[in-house]
């Protein structure tokens, strides 16, 4: 026999947050095991369409680092990180460009869209949605830095009821620029800045922020997460999601989250239960 209190129980809890959503941006990082597993990107595409379905203004931006190392290994093409972000060549950029903009984007679009969502997927260089800038004075190479975020171009496929999805390649700011590669949890905070988003997500494959022992930190403030980058306890790829999620409460957003990708709904979890799943990163 079902337990109906239970069930209820939880649909009464989700209740608050579904009224403080409703209407609101909601700024999603794609990636990880959720973005491959077959599994996953069902349930992924699943909590899309609910959030949708409850008048939650999803905007997707997606990373695909597995797939670019695959196909540039493939080619022979070398590359390599500096904390975390990749150092992109210009023989690289062309191969990040066509993994990101063309095969990925499309087929998460393509998902999205058989789910019974309009999804539209675009690239940071239509519309001129993203422009950029050597990162560090060109220490990563084309990997650029976010100078500018055009979000009447998001508003606008908003307004008509579309979800973008979004790869982060940006426009050069000189004319016959090739672009740059940029960090999807940069383009994400920047993205969840200049719309005014209430809350940022970045889906990952560990738990959330974790401390000395390995326990997951439920929720940080900006000097404690800076703290624990500066005690080395927060380390190599995680320190790019970290700062995204630092410079989104520190330009206004509400709330930036880290969450485990690999649990199937972990979307859902986070932001309709009140004990959450991951990690939560507030300006206070």
């Amino acid at each position: 026999m079902r337990n109906h209190s239970r069930i209820v129980s939880i649909l009464l809890d989700s209740l608050p947050y579904i009224r403080l959503f409703r209407g609101s941006k909601i700024v999603i990082k794609y990636g990880g095991a959720a973005q491959i597993n077959p599994h996953l990107k069902e349930q992924f595409a699943i909590d899309i369409v609910l959030l949708y379905m409850l008048g939650i203004k999803p905007i997707i931006v997606h990373g695909g680092g597995k797939r670019i190392n695959e196909l540039l290994e493939l080619l022979q093409i070398q590359s390599q990180f500096i904390n975390g972000l990749r150092v992109t060549s210009i023989d690289a950029l062309r191969i990040v460009e066509m993994v990101l903009s063309g095969e990925i984007n499309k087929e998460i679009t393509a998902f999205l869209n058989f789910h019974g969502v309009n999804a539209i997927g675009i690239s940071g260089k239509d519309a001129s949605l993203l422009q950029a800038r050597e990162k560090d004075g060109g220490k990563y190479g084309y990997t650029g830095e976010i100078t500018e975020v055009r979000a009447e171009v998001i508003d606008n496929l908003l307004e008509q009821n579309l979800i973008p999805v979004i790869a982060p390649i940006a426009s050069g700011e000189e004319s016959g620029h090739p672009g740059f590669n940029v960090n999807a949890d940069s383009v994400a905070s920047s993205v969840a800045i200049a719309t005014k988003a209430q809350r940022a997500i970045f889906l990952t494959d560990t738990r959330g922020v974790l401390d000395e022992n390995k326990e997951i930190l439920e929720s940080l403030n900006l000097q404690e997460a800076q703290e624990l980058i500066a005690k080395g306890v927060i380390v190599g790829g995680m320190i790019p999601k970290v700062e995204a999620c630092l410079e989104c409460v520190k330009q206004g957003v509400e709330k930036a989250h880290i969450i485990d990708g690999r649990v199937p709904h972990s979307l859902l979890l986070e932001l309709f239960t009140s004990q959450g799943i991951g990690s939560q990163f507030i300006a206070e």
